[in-house]
C-alpha cells in the first residue's frame, strides 16, 4: 500500500506518516495547511501530476473550447453532449421525466404527511408543508403536456402552448436532467483533480479583493458564460459540499456568476433584433456581471453570510489572506503542489463519477419537478394575467429617471426576468419594430445579468442545499435588477 509523510504538524495523524491514500483522502484537504504538510514521493507526485493534467485537459475541453459541429461553430463540447443524449433519447426521455416528476409528487405527500421515519421521509424532511402541493402542480404540466405530445391527447392550451409548456418543459425541465445527468459525469474531471486548486492559486490575487470569493471561482463564472447556468450552480453545490467553498463564498458564486450563456444570449439578443450587435450587447453583459458581483459582495443579505465550510469549519484569517501571495514562480510552485496532490489523493476517476451521478439522481427529482410547476406557471401568468404589467409600473419612475426611451414598454420586461430570462424579451417580442434600439439593447443587458431565474437558477440553488431561502434570492433579484438599470443605463447612453 502507497503510503506518505508531512513536512509539518499541522495535523497529528498527518505528522506521523505513513498514511495511505484513503486515510488522507479522509482528511479536510480543504484547509490549505492540510494539503501543504503533505509529501508525495517522486513516483507518486509524477502520477498525481499526469493524473492533473490530463483529467484537466478533458474537463477544459468538455466545458470550455469552442468547436464546430454540423457545420455550427462556436458549440461548447458539453452542450453538444447533453443535447444530443435529449435528441436520442427524444419522447422516451420526456417519458422518463414524467414518471420520476409523477413519482416525486406522490413521494413527497407519503414521506411528508403519511412516513414518520425511512429514507422517503429523511429525502423530504428539510421540504415545507407547501412542497408536496408544488410538485402535484408540476406532474399535472409534465403529464398533460406528455400525453398530448406523444398521444395527441387533447389539453388545455394553457398548459401545452408554445409560449407556455413548451417553452419551459422540453428545454429546461427536459434539458436540466440531461444537463445534471452528463454534468455529473464530467465535473469530477473538473473539481477532483486538481484543476481549481491550481486555478484558485493563480487567480486568488484578482478574485479575493475584488469579490471577496477565492481564485478557483473564475470556474463557475466561465463554466455559465460559455456552457450553463443550471451547470454552475451544480459546480458550486458541488464545491461547497466538498468544503472549497464556504458558505458565503457559494452564495455570493452562485448568485453572482451563474449568468447567461453564449448561446443562449445569442437567441435572446437575436429575439430583441439586435442580432448584428451580438459582441457589443454580450459585452456589456459580461462587464455588468462583474461589476454587479463587486457590489452584491459586499451588501446583505450576501455580506451576512457565513464564512464557515460545509462541514462546519470556519475560514480562518490566513486563508483569506492567500490573495498576499507574490505574484511569480512561487505562486504557480504552490499550485503545480496542490493540484500534483489533490489529483494523486483523488485516484480512481470511475469512482468519483460513481459519487458524482448518485449525487446528481438524488436532486434531479426535487430540480425538475419544481421547475416543471414554477416555470410552466410564471409562463401562463405572462401570457394569460396581466400582473407583470401592473408590477411593472413601479419601475416606471425609475426609468424615466434614468432616460429610458419605451419606458411603458421597458416596465413589465424589468420583473418578468424573475421566471426566466427569456420572458423580458418575450414581453416585447411583438413592440420590436416601434421600440428604439436603445430600448431593445437595455432590456437585453439588464435580463442577462438578473441572475436569480425561478424557472431556472433559483430552483437549482433552493434544491441542491447552498444556504439561500427564497426570500433572500427575491431580495438578491430585486437588488440585482436595479443596480442593472443604473449601469446598463449607463451604458445604453454611452454607447447609443
Amino acid at each position: 500500500m502507497e503510503t506518505f509523510t508531512s513536512k509539518t504538524a499541522v495535523n497529528p495523524d498527518i505528522e506521523s506518516g505513513n498514511m495511505s491514500r484513503e486515510e488522507l483522502s479522509q482528511l479536510d484537504l480543504s484547509d490549505p495547511k492540510i494539503l501543504d504538510s503533505i509529501v508525495l514521493g517522486k513516483q507518486e507526485y509524477a502520477k498525481g501530476i499526469l493524473m492533473s493534467l490530463v483529467f484537466t485537459a478533458i474537463a477544459i475541453f468538455v466545458f470550455f473550447v469552442p468547436i464546430t459541429f454540423n457545420g455550427k461553430s462556436g458549440q461548447i463540447p458539453f452542450g453538444i453532449i447533453y443535447n444530443t443524449v435529449q435528441g436520442i433519447l427524444g419522447n422516451v426521455g420526456l417519458g422518463i421525466v414524467a414518471l420520476v416528476i409523477t413519482g416525486n409528487a406522490l413521494a413527497s405527500i407519503y414521506g411528508k404527511y403519511v412516513a414518520k421515519e425511512g429514507k422517503i421521509y429523511d429525502y423530504y424532511s428539510n421540504d415545507s408543508s407547501f412542497h408536496p402541493i408544488l410538485y402535484s402542480v408540476g406532474a399535472i404540466f409534465i403529464v398533460t403536456f406528455f400525453l398530448n405530445t406523444v398521444f395527441g391527447i387533447a389539453a388545455p392550451e394553457m398548459i401545452i402552448g408554445e409560449r407556455t409548456g413548451q417553452m419551459v418543459i422540453p428545454p429546461v425541465v427536459y434539458g436540466v436532467a440531461c444537463i445534471i445527468l452528463v454534468g455529473a459525469i464530467f465535473v469530477p474531471f473538473l473539481i477532483d483533480y486538481g484543476f481549481i486548486d491550481f486555478l484558485g492559486i493563480i487567480l486568488e490575487p484578482l478574485m479575493r479583493p475584488l469579490f471577496k470569493t477565492p481564485g478557483k471561482s473564475a470556474v463557475d463564472a466561465v463554466a455559465s458564460f460559455v456552457g450553463s447556468a443550471s451547470m454552475a450552480v451544480i459546480i458550486t453545490s458541488r464545491m461547497y459540499k466538498s468544503n472549497n467553498y464556504t458558505e458565503r463564498e457559494s452564495s455570493v458564486v452562485a448568485t453572482c456568476f451563474s449568468a447567461v450563456s453564449v448561446g443562449y444570449a445569442m437567441l435572446m439578443i437575436g429575439t430583441a433584433g439586435l442580432g448584428e450587435k451580438f459582441a457589443l450587447v454580450y459585452f456589456s453583459a459580461f462587464v455588468m456581471a462583474f461589476i454587479i458581483a463587486g457590489i452584491m459582495t459586499r451588501i446583505p443579505p450576501l455580506s451576512r453570510k457565513a464564512d464557515k465550510y460545509y462541514n462546519g469549519r470556519l475560514q480562518t484569517e490566513e486563508e483569506r489572506q492567500e490573495a498576499k501571495l507574490k505574484i511569480g514562480p512561487s505562486m504557480v510552485k504552490v499550485g503545480v503542489s496542490r493540484a500534483a496532490k489533490r489529483a494523486y489523493i483523488s485516484g480512481n476517476i470511475l469512482g468519483r463519477i460513481k459519487e458524482s451521478v448518485a449525487d446528481g439522481v438524488k436532486v434531479i427529482p426535487k430540480v425538475i419537478t419544481l421547475l416543471c410547476a414554477v416555470g410552466t406557471t410564471g409562463m401562463i401568468l405572462l401570457e394569460y394575467t396581466e400582473i407583470f404589467t401592473w408590477i411593472g409600473y413601479a419601475f416606471y419612475p425609475l426609468l424615466k429617471l434614468l432616460n429610458i426611451p419605451d419606458a411603458i414598454h421597458v416596465g413589465p420586461s424589468m420583473i418578468a426576468g424573475i421566471t426566466d430570462p427569456f420572458l423580458p424579451i418575450l414581453v416585447i417580442a411583438d413592440k420590436v419594430s416601434i421600440m428604439s434600439e436603445a430600448s431593445r439593447y437595455f432590456i437585453c443587458v439588464v435580463a442577462m445579468v438578473q441572475i436569480i431565474y425561478v424557472a431556472e437558477t433559483a430552483v437549482v440553488i433552493i434544491t441542491t442545499g447552498l444556504k439561500l431561502k427564497f426570500k433572500e434570492l427575491m431580495v438578491i433579484f430585486l437588488e440585482r435588477t436595479i443596480i442593472a438599470m443604473f449601469i446598463g443605463a449607463l451604458f445604453m447612453h454611452i454607447i447609443f
